[in-house]
């Protein structure tokens, strides 16, 4: 496609492939538009923005209220830019295969829209906007909950409803309100729907309210939740500091949804010190990043003494200076950063020292930060080794052509896991002329790697064996998906770095391309950086480097680790 479009063409031809499609990926739109993938970020958050399709990780998809009756269409947007973001981050509690109950509110509403990239979901609901959507996708199990059609045609409640959640067990129920008060707790205007959704709570083992900020100190025709009862609940920024104390000291955790940061907040506890840390992450749209992310959370849960503030990077030096502001505006006590531009450190570094802010640096390290996760060698070189051996097995060690997908962004130290690999790889089979190996730019996406391997294996006669090295999963991936297009399945080999749940699907389906990857575990950061981080914030001694311990993951012992 012409790349040399305007920024309107180019945001309509988005909006057309995905009313067409459904859903779209960033990647896929940054390839078929000739542009970078962050162009095609900044277009579709100018699209959600205007109301035109929804965000949701590593792309968008369609907005679909257009089957709304009139006046359910009207009270959706109520509070609309609240509800989104709200929805947005409600859809991050939802894990793929969860069985969940959704009620009929226009602020869970929002949340199906961002539930569409999530698979295997079983869900009940009886709002039959939702249950329409959600059901379009064939991995999900919907079960639109009997009754009574409410008159503007949006919802079913009644006495039915409440037999089919008797004696059902789901994870997690979601919930909104017309008004919430301490001493009532979660109320509703119809007498019938409070009482269903006093069911849906008996059914669920955990409840997450989402209530804006405009419902606190409203009352409703009847209680339906008193506050021990909820969970979680999730508001946006506008909620007043007072009512914030308030839940806190009600032991409910809180999240509050602000438009560059948002606040995991535990449960207040008089007799235990508690601290504000702010977590900059690499980028949303990184599987692996929000995998750390998602561990920091959960983690941050269990202490019940940390206050967690989220920011993204976004793989963007301007976006990471500007989150750091942020962060640093609201009294953190330490800062968690994961960020690849070294040439950032520098700057970021600097402004944590003059607020006397302790850093914890993820992967990418930072001179005055102590240094948290890979030891970048070590898991080449497993990586490379493994390699080496596949190599001797199938191809007698022999091979042409040698592919580096590396990224020099992230400086010296991470590049240390390409020397492993290449390092590991030549211990099994030998010196490898310099003639044979290739650098590519990885870009640290899918992306980039695609067109990088793409345009390296076009440069290579049919029938070439090519090896491939990864700095990470993405550009592993990148490197497939070129394999791939090219039909050049047979003649290519690839190792990654993470072993994310992308690669270690495909791992498992017995992909003749991809080997295996060392893993990283993200799903264990967490734990093992929050307990770093009290040990700095309490004064005790901590080591410069703490590394995790890693793994080569391949078909052979997949399942030992894995279980997904």
């Amino acid at each position: 496609m012409n790349s040399m479009m305007t920024t309107y063409e180019r945001q309509q031809t988005i909006l057309r492939l995905v009313q067409e499609r459904a859903s779209v990926r960033v990647a896929e739109l940054a390839e078929q538009l000739d542009v970078s993938e962050g162009t095609v970020r900044n277009d579709l958050t100018a699209l959600e923005e205007a109301g035109q399709l929804v965000r949701v990780r590593g792309g968008a998809v369609a907005r679909r209220d257009a089957g709304f009756t009139p006046l359910f269409r009207s009270r959706a947007q109520v509070n609309a830019l609240a509800k989104q973001k709200i929805a947005r981050w409600a859809s991050e509690l939802v894990q793929d295969g969860d069985s969940i109950v959704l009620d009929a509110s226009t602020t869970v509403l929002h949340m199906a829209q961002y539930l569409q990239d999530h698979q295997n979901l079983t869900v009940f609901t009886n709002q039959i906007d939702a249950a329409r959507l959600l059901a379009r996708d064939m991995t999900k199990t919907v079960i639109l909950i009997g009754g009574v059609l409410r008159a503007d045609g949006s919802a079913v409640n009644g006495i039915l409803s409440e037999e089919l959640l008797k004696g059902l067990h789901v994870s997690k129920a979601f919930l909104s309100c017309v008004g919430f008060s301490l001493e009532a707790g979660l109320m509703e205007a119809d007498i019938q729907e409070a009482a269903l959704k006093q069911a849906m709570i008996r059914s669920a083992g955990m409840v997450i309210a989402l209530v804006d900020s405009s419902k606190f100190g409203k009352t409703g025709l009847k209680p339906f939740a008193t506050v021990d009862q909820i969970n979680h609940i999730v508001t946006d920024d506008e909620i007043r500091p007072e009512v914030v104390e308030k839940l806190r000291r009600s032991r409910v955790t809180l999240t509050v949804c602000g438009q560059d940061t948002v606040q995991s907040l535990t449960a207040f506890d008089a007799d235990t010190t508690s601290y504000k840390i702010g977590f900059a992450n690499l980028s949303e749209e990184i599987p692996f990043a929000v995998d750390v992310r998602r561990s920091l959370e959960t983690a941050a849960r269990r202490h019940h003494m940390i206050d967690l503030i989220l920011a993204d990077n976004a793989l963007d030096v301007e976006t990471a200076l500007q989150a750091a502001d942020n962060l640093i505006a609201q009294d953190i006590d330490l800062m968690i950063e994961y960020q690849i531009n070294e040439s950032a450190s520098t700057l970021l570094m600097d402004k944590f020292h003059q607020r006397a802010i302790p850093v914890i640096a993820i992967d990418i390290p930072m001179v005055g930060a102590t240094y948290f996760g890979v030891d970048n060698f070590r898991a080449g070189y497993l990586a490379g080794t493994a390699l080496g051996r596949w190599l001797q097995t199938h191809w007698a060690g022999d091979f042409d052509q040698l592919l580096v997908l590396e990224e020099q962004r992230a400086g010296a130290l991470p590049a240390a896991r390409i020397q492993g690999q290449l390092h590991g790889l030549q211990t099994v089979v030998g010196v490898i002329p310099p003639e044979r190996i290739v650098y590519l730019d990885s870009g640290n996406t899918v992306d980039v790697s695609r067109q990088a391997v793409a345009t390296a294996l076009h440069s290579l006669p049919g029938g070439s064996r090519v090896a491939i090295i990864s700095f990470n999963d993405d550009a592993a991936l990148g490197a497939w998906e070129a394999t791939r297009a090219l039909g050049r399945e047979a003649e290519v080999v690839i190792v990654g770095q993470g072993a994310d749940r992308r690669i270690r699907s495909e791992i498992r389906r017995g992909n003749p391309c991809i080997i295996g990857s060392t893993a990283y575990r993200p799903d264990q950061y967490g734990e093992k950086i929050l307990d770093l981080a009290l040990r700095i914030l309490r004064g005790e001694p901590v080591p410069p480097a703490v590394y995790i311990e890693h793994t080569f993951i391949d078909a052979g012992n997949i399942n030992s680790f894995y279980s997904d």
